[in-house]
């Protein structure tokens, strides 16, 4: 039922027409602007530090944010390349503010409040102040977003510049002024450079803009600025496109429940009163941000796996204009407001507990801190460490203090030297000769990482086998950290080599 409808019709309407958005919000508008914000960051604060741990990803932030930019230049030229600007960006931030839990994770609450803030006033904009105030709030509290305010990756950044580039999309729809565009251009693009998943934003946009039939030079300027943000994405697309392996861990579409719940709340919302009339409407925007970036990972996934819920974050945008949107309008028919209240407390209580079990280390599917803090522990000084594959090195790289006494046995070029993510390894005949020199060798094996067919990890795996016995294993979150001893060994204190008698240190658990 539209809420267009005018004359005697008015009055046969089951509920009350939306009072005309006022022109000037003055108070409203800073209330919408400051309060989502605001509780984003006390959510975003709340924990922040996760019992002083790290996971894997964050790690990796932080041991590429440190190095020299024309390093994390050089290193991007093998891997990460979609994440160099990210890198650079918290280089820079490290350098003001030193490296940190802190400095690695506060860029990322601060970006998600900035969300929060245009979420509100998108809802305002489309709906009026109860709702933008609504649609922010309902952000700030959505469990995916208090998530990824606190991590020190990308994701939150791009949510934020992808929100304020819809609120520009919607002001340059009303205001056809060119520099409105080139806001939004300029919005979108690093959005884009900092992941490139953001680009399905972009087409979400152009949807909106033909659903609503804007006129045709509005559509003419938007199509020359989003060919202009593809433009100046597509040299890190092409290049980027040789790192493809990176994203093999994925093993296929998940979460897929999840996914048909946002596709039905979607369609059922399409046509929904929400909003106030103007050139784009509430559920127009807000329905292809939710869907469409989601439902195009996942056809892209039928050819190659890529979809992961992370790398579409900001479709929360449109759940949470929805949301707002649909409580305000209950809120005006004023049915049942006790009901209303009832279900507000109860949602809130339930997003409790996520919410807590969120700022817990076992939240994410690694804790490199837990596992470098099992390396020193079960390691002596002196014994050789493995990882199983090499490409996990960057497990224990949290603190260089956990494997500082061992002998990385496969390790020819440390990262930092070799401009890369987890240093360059000896040959395969190479690992296992000096795998023979030691009595002890700690091994780092991932957990559900899958086993390399390269020589290398033949060589390691084939060594332990025939010359070694594992001793006892440590399981964390994320690896399990296993303590082999050569077989000819009487005791498992027995050092790195026949010239090494033992080492002192406790037992393996």
């Amino acid at each position: 039922m539209s809420l267009d409808v005018r004359g005697p019709a008015v009055a046969g309407t089951v509920s009350p027409p939306v009072p005309a958005r006022r022109q000037s919000p003055g108070p409203a508008e800073a209330v919408v602007v400051i309060v989502p914000s605001a509780l984003t960051v006390a959510l975003g604060l709340w924990g922040i530090r996760r019992q002083n741990t790290m996971w894997g990803d964050e790690a990796v932030t932080y041991q590429l944010a440190h190095r020299d930019l024309s390093q994390i230049w050089l290193t991007a030229q093998h891997v990460d390349l979609v994440h160099a600007l990210y890198y650079a960006v918290m280089h820079e931030i490290f350098g003001l503010f030193g490296g940190g839990l802190l400095p690695l994770r506060l860029p990322s609450v601060l970006a998600m409040s900035v969300a929060a803030s245009g979420v509100g006033l998108l809802g305002l904009r489309l709906a009026g102040p109860r709702a933008g105030l609504l649609a922010g709030l309902v952000f700030a509290l959505l469990p995916q977003v208090q998530k990824y305010a606190q991590e020190g990756r990308s994701y939150a950044m791009v949510c934020a510049l992808v929100t304020w580039a819809t609120y520009a999309l919607v002001v340059s729809v009303r205001h056809r002024a060119r520099w409105r565009w080139a806001v939004y251009g300029s919005t979108m693009l690093p959005a884009c450079l900092l992941h490139e998943f953001a680009v399905l934003a972009l087409v979400a946009h152009g949807v909106t803009l033909v659903v609503s039939r804007v006129p045709r030079p509005v559509l003419k300027a938007w199509s020359a600025t989003a060919a202009g943000v593809v433009a100046g994405l597509l040299p890190l697309a092409v290049c980027s496109a040789g790192q493809s392996g990176q994203v093999s861990w994925v093993g296929g579409p998940v979460r897929l429940p999840g996914v048909l719940v946002v596709a039905v709340l979607g369609v059922a919302c399409a046509r929904a009163p929400l909003g106030v009339r103007g050139p784009v409407r509430l559920s127009v925007l807000a329905v292809p941000i939710l869907v469409l970036p989601t439902l195009l990972l996942l056809i892209a996934s039928l050819v190659k796996p890529v979809f992961v819920d992370r790398y579409v974050l900001y479709s929360s945008i449109g759940g949470a204009l929805l949301l707002g949107a649909w409580m305000d309008y209950v809120h005006r028919l004023r049915r049942s407001s006790r009901n209303a209240w009832i279900a507000v407390v109860a949602v809130l209580a339930a997003l409790v507990q996520p919410s807590m079990s969120l700022r817990t280390p076992q939240s994410r599917s690694n804790d490199v801190t837990a596992i470098g803090a099992a390396v020193r522990e079960e390691g002596h000084p002196g014994d050789g460490l493995l990882y199983l594959p090499g490409q996990y090195r960057s497990l224990t790289a949290a603190d260089p203090e956990d494997t500082r006494f061992l002998t990385d046995l496969a390790l020819a070029q440390d990262p930092v030297s070799s401009n890369t993510l987890a240093g360059v390894e000896l040959p395969a005949r190479d690992i296992a000769a000096r795998m023979l020199e030691f009595g002890r060798i700690v091994v780092v094996r991932a957990t559900g990482a899958h086993s390399s067919a390269n020589p290398q990890e033949a060589a390691k795996t084939s060594t332990l086998r025939r010359h070694f016995r594992a001793y006892g294993t440590t399981r964390v979150n994320g690896a399990r950290v296993t303590v082999y001893v050569r077989d000819h060994d009487a005791s498992p204190q027995a050092g790195p080599g026949p010239s090494s008698p033992g080492a002192s240190g406790s037992a393996m658990r």
